[in-house]
């Protein structure tokens, strides 16, 4: 049985079909990044949001919270 032949492909193709794999894969990059951006953003507005909560409903005056914060 005889060996299919290889295309020949030209230089310039197959730059052209590596420039493709790499446009693909910079587009999910930025993808997956701007999802994790969003991602670090709600997990820090949840914190806020703890936060605040937790200094509404605590007994303490603005001032001891902020004594407490800024202490060293």
């Amino acid at each position: 049985m005889a060996r299919p032949r290889k295309q020949n492909r030209t230089l310039d193709e197959v730059i052209a079909e590596q420039e493709e794999v790499v446009r693909k894969a910079r587009e999910k990059y930025d993808r997956d990044l701007q999802k994790l951006k969003d991602l670090y953003t709600k997990r820090d507005e949840a914190k806020r949001k703890a936060l605040l909560d937790a200094i509404e409903k605590s007994n303490r005056s603005y001032e001891e919270i902020m004594a407490f914060l800024t202490a060293e």
